[in-house]
């Protein structure tokens, strides 16, 4: 399965979520991709959307093979083959301080006028493009756990099947459209995988504010 772009892969995740629709879900993405896909799930679930600020723990001198991942509290997950890959424990204590100063800069400036929005209670729904190792979407649904929301969800139109076996002991339901042999990156299932800047976000989240203040 290859999607056209996010939006496509997204309206596709409606449809694989539609028993949701009329739930009022919270549908939390992981930026900054994942957001113009959150915003077409939450708009068709008819829903809400927020981010959820979580941050890769990259492997040394390679910054696309991720070896665990931090959540806003300092919450990590460690993936257990960190070590093999060169990361000792300094050197994940260096980057996880320097992934909760980019959240933290991050928070300020996607939702200055309001704090996150509470699960507690609610359908909450994970979504993200794509799972190569799972490691951030452990640590995405971790945080959101913490604050007991009534069902928990992972989301994602691809993954690896390593990925899905792995994430699914930390939410209440997986659902993946796609885990295709030889999965190698995310960005190989999407013919446009264009990367999502903040801008882009910081509209997206101020358009769903200012229509919530609306309503």
């Amino acid at each position: 399965m290859v999607f056209r772009d996010r939006i496509d892969a997204g309206r596709q995740l409606v449809a694989a979520l539609s028993k949701w629709r009329g739930a009022s879900p919270l549908v939390f993405a992981i930026p900054r991709g994942a957001v113009p896909m959150g915003k077409v799930v939450a708009d068709g679930l008819e829903g809400e959307l927020d981010v959820v600020l979580i941050r890769k723990l990259h492997a040394p001198g390679n910054p696309e093979f991720a070896v665990g991942a931090v959540d806003e509290t300092g919450w990590s997950y460690i993936a257990d083959y960190a070590a093999r890959a060169g990361a000792t424990p300094d050197y994940l204590r260096r980057e996880i301080a320097a992934e909760l100063e980019t959240m933290r800069r991050r928070r300020a400036q996607y939702t200055p006028v309001r704090p996150p929005l509470d699960p507690a209670g609610r359908i909450a729904i994970v979504v993200d493009d794509g799972l190569a190792t799972g490691a951030t979407m452990i640590a995405a649904l971790h945080a959101l756990r913490a604050r007991a929301p009534r069902r928990l969800i992972c989301a994602v139109p691809v993954a690896s099947e390593e990925a899905v076996a792995a994430v699914r002991a930390h939410c209440d339901e997986v659902v993946c459209l796609d885990t295709p042999p030889g999965f190698y990156a995310v960005g190989q299932f999407y013919r446009d995988f264009r990367q999502v800047d903040d801008a882009e976000v910081v509209d997206l989240l101020r358009e769903v504010g200012t229509k919530a203040r609306t309503a």
